[in-house]
């Protein structure tokens, strides 16, 4: 997007008398954005209206110039979304397409209302607000993730799984609690999108190419008109800087993280090797030549699509580093990964809200798997110390005693209660209800513990945590 006036006369191009030949057809196409960027249709058309209000209200712009931009705006805006727009590649992107044709329609009034803007801060404020109402669909999809993962808890608060470190068997805990650990991570990616939003929710109209504009415009109408929280406050920083559109595909780039991390468990889970729990055939795809195979397609793409959108983020950063102030061309690369971004985010997190009510769990096997590895030694050890052995001293006992089990190749809780007291005179009768996997997570029963009782507990306080949040819509993007 260029800082240049245009009066829309030269040939194959937007651009006034100032050139002797028109853009090399080249060069036309590898300059224009229309492609990508008429997404932005709307939000071009919801600015345009607040930037003519604004002429209007300060004496710039007759009313009835006013009244024909509103006329021919609200045609334009029912032809895009009807599909009957004409977009022209030598218009070069959306704001000349839609300016365009408003002239075609109105007239001279058409012709006014760039009065006192440039394309450069018109596409900054219609970035940010598409990416606003971007953001609080994200916000909804993540809401919606959440739910499905604290009934998935609410229903296997009581199942005992292995709980690991360095993927190795460590503590039983429950499938329930297990779940919750990601309905906390999407709550922090849920934070930091609403946190983002404030800063993006700024109106950088009126910065004009970069230095403003002479015209009395009024900056604070049209921020009010918009929805706008506040005013991008210095002209050149309003139109060149994309941070806002970075720190979006930042908290993206966490989303796709925790997302990674959760699919890698599906397709671990899924696997025979561990047997935990059944995807529903939708999700999942076969083999062309293997008939037996049941592939966790959705979970294993979401584990890809995460480094596509930390691409992105890498892709806008290495875009920004080296621009001086004020408006780069370069800028019109922000767009495809932002918008690819946002695309990405919210179908994998549809997809995964979709799925994970239909997964079935084997309890049974996760409970086996809970326990092989001694998962209960630590139950073992917090037992001796409060029989009142220092940890170090029942931490050596309990080690001894798992090296037994493992010559005899048997669990703790099988050892027979004299070889335990052999190793460790405080043993008791009492111990073996310490070695069970059942009785190890009910024993930690505290705020942020895996016992049953503390996370149906959570599963309440989710529940109405989730129910209290306005629904958020997205708007419907064009070419959608």
């Amino acid at each position: 997007m260029s800082a240049h006036s245009s009066s829309l006369d030269r040939k194959n191009g937007g651009w006034s008398g100032r050139f002797g030949e028109p853009v090399a057809d080249f060069v036309l196409r590898y300059t224009a954005s229309v492609g990508f960027d008429r997404r932005l249709a709307l939000a071009d058309i919801e600015a345009s209206l607040a930037h003519a209000a604004m002429l209007a209200h300060v004496g710039i712009l007759p009313a009835q110039d006013l009244a024909d931009i509103e006329r021919g705006l609200a045609l334009i805006g029912g032809e895009i979304e009807r599909g009957e727009f004409g977009w022209q590649l030598a218009l070069e992107d959306v704001h000349l397409n839609i300016e365009r044709r408003l002239i075609e329609l109105v007239g001279d009034a058409g012709k006014r209302l760039h009065t006192g803007r440039s394309r450069n801060d018109q596409v900054a404020t219609d970035v940010r607000l598409w990416l606003r109402g971007e953001i609080d669909a994200v916000g909804t999809a993540l809401s919606a993730l959440q739910h499905a993962l604290v009934e998935q808890a609410a229903a296997h608060a009581a199942t005992v799984m292995p709980g690991f470190t360095h993927l190795q068997v460590a503590q039983p805990v429950t499938f329930g609690h297990h779940l919750l650990a990601y309905v906390e991570m999407f709550e922090r990616d849920r934070e930091r999108m609403l946190d983002a939003r404030r800063r993006v929710n700024r109106l950088p109209l009126g910065a004009a190419a970069l230095a403003g504009t002479t015209f009395p415009i009024d900056r604070e109408f049209v921020a009010a008109r918009l929805g706008f929280e506040g005013l991008a406050e210095n002209s050149l920083d309003a139109v060149s800087d994309r941070d806002f559109a970075i720190e979006f595909v930042a908290a993206a780039a966490l989303v796709m993280t925790h997302v990674s991390r959760l699919a890698e468990e599906l397709v671990l889970w899924m696997s025979p090797r561990f047997g935990f729990v059944r995807l529903p055939d939708r999700f999942t795809t076969g083999s062309s030549i293997m008939p037996q195979k049941k592939n966790p397609d959705v979970p294993e793409l979401a584990r890809g699509k995460s480094g596509r959108v930390s691409g992105h983020l890498v892709a806008l950063l290495t875009l920004m580093k080296g621009q001086p102030l004020a408006y780069n061309k370069d800028n019109q690369e922000d767009k495809e990964p932002l918008f690819d971004t946002v695309d990405t985010v919210l179908d994998t997190l549809r997809a995964l809200a979709e799925m994970v009510p239909g997964i079935e769990v084997d309890a049974e096997a996760m409970r086996r798997a809970a326990e092989e590895g001694f998962s209960t030694a630590t139950d073992f050890a917090d037992y001796l110390v409060g029989k009142g052995l220092p940890f170090r001293d029942a931490h050596e006992a309990v080690a001894r005693a798992v090296r037994l089990a493992v010559e005899r190749g048997c669990i703790l809780a099988a050892l027979p209660l004299a070889e335990l007291q052999r190793l460790a005179p405080a043993v008791g009768a009492d111990v073996f209800d310490h070695l069970t996997v059942a009785g190890s997570v009910a024993a930690r029963d505290h705020v942020g513990g895996t016992s049953p009782r503390q996370v149906r507990t959570q599963v309440e306080r989710w529940r109405e945590r989730l129910a209290a949040r306005a629904p958020m819509h997205r708007p419907q993007a064009i070419g959608e």
